[in-house]
């Protein structure tokens, strides 16, 4: 970086040119004092002229150039044009004088003032439309047989232009055309859920009749076509979801959703819950929450089939859900604590071990 000392030397070597240039030229005629305090004065403008101009973006300065240059060429032009009149005549020529300051001067304060447009990103978006883009959802075919995303969108959560495709319609009448009762059920749910969203006023349904032969799998044509519209996959497909990120295609997963929404529970708090079986390990219990959430209980093998308050000890978050762990402390005490086990691990550590390998069928389906 130039130091400011060598800014110094070289802007009093530039007024001491300037000057000594006045006093030799003498631009008023027999006044070589008068000559000199103008070289002076003219030398100190442009000294601050440069300083407030160091700090000058770039762009300004560009546009300020491009916008005299402008300026000027469009006077020349025009003074040119005006070649029929009278030069003599005194308002004639302040005209042509008024055109030849005015205009350069209009176009380097212009110019100055929108040079951030010669940046190549803002340039560009100058050719753009201007319009808001649509964001488009594209329906998955698991989504739609689940029939949670109508209701998603019926409280106004999933906005933008919903997309179904043509292969995943023809998917779903495939499906609801099989033998097999459950998946004609399946397929039957799925349409009725369209045409449920259909309905739903203020939504923008759209069948997209774009196909890529070359692609053979459903859920690579779902990839493909969002890349192609630049919108977004609606799905609750684990491995549709992992293979749309690693391909850079975003998705709304609505599994993830309502882990997101479930109730918070903090070790140390009291539920109630229903012991509908026995649990894996010596004593345990198992019971469901509502949104499907498994609870192993300890000491709650006795309680099958009854409902008991028992307080939270861990959660276990996974990607396919979560799970409670809990004690009913009242149950240690009558039955006993757990036999150890000739491994040197609890209980505990074996089912949360085994349990976060799997994906707890309740939780992945809610």
């Amino acid at each position: 970086m130039f130091p400011m000392s060598g800014y110094l030397v070289v802007r009093g070597v530039f007024v001491a040119v300037v000057l000594y240039a006045s006093v030799m030229i003498r631009p008023i005629e027999g006044h070589s004092s008068l000559s000199a305090v103008l070289g002076f004065a003219i030398a100190l403008l442009i000294v601050v002229a440069e300083t407030r101009l160091r700090d000058a973006a770039v762009t300004s300065l560009l546009g300020g150039l491009l916008g005299f240059g402008v300026g000027l060429a469009i006077a020349i032009a025009l003074g040119k044009a005006l070649f029929w009149a009278d030069t003599t005549h005194t308002g004639v020529r302040f005209l042509h004088g008024l055109i030849i300051i005015a205009l350069p001067y209009l176009g380097l304060v212009l110019g100055a003032r929108k040079g951030e447009w010669l940046e190549p990103a803002k340039f560009v978006s100058l050719f753009r439309d201007a319009r808001p883009q649509r964001r488009y959802k594209i329906l998955d075919t698991s989504v739609i047989i689940d029939g949670r995303v109508a209701d998603i969108v019926e409280t106004g959560f999933l906005d933008g232009t919903l997309v179904v495709p043509q292969f995943v319609l023809k998917e779903l009448q495939f499906i609801a055309d099989s033998p097999d009762p459950l998946k004609r059920n399946r397929g039957r749910r799925g349409l009725d859920i369209l045409h449920r969203i259909q309905k739903i006023a203020g939504v923008e349904v759209i069948v997209s009749d774009v196909d890529f032969p070359h692609v053979k799998e459903v859920d690579l044509k779902l990839i493909e076509l969002a890349r192609s519209m630049l919108g977004r996959i609606v799905t609750n497909d684990f491995n549709l979801n992992k293979v749309a990120q690693l391909r850079g295609i975003e998705v709304l997963n609505i599994n993830e959703l309502a882990n997101a929404l479930r109730p918070v529970v903090l070790p140390g708090e009291v539920m109630n819950v229903f012991i509908l079986k026995e649990g894996k390990e010596y004593n345990q219990g198992v019971a469901y929450l509502d949104d499907g959430t498994m609870v192993v209980v300890d000491n709650a093998r006795s309680r099958i089939g009854r409902h008991l308050d028992i307080v939270v000890t861990s959660v276990l978050q996974t990607t396919a859900g979560r799970m409670i762990f809990g004690r009913h402390a009242d149950g240690a005490a009558a039955s006993g604590d757990p036999p150890a086990r000739q491994d040197g691990r609890s209980d505990r550590e074996r089912t949360e071990r085994e349990e976060s390998g799997r994906r707890p069928r309740p939780a992945a389906q809610a």
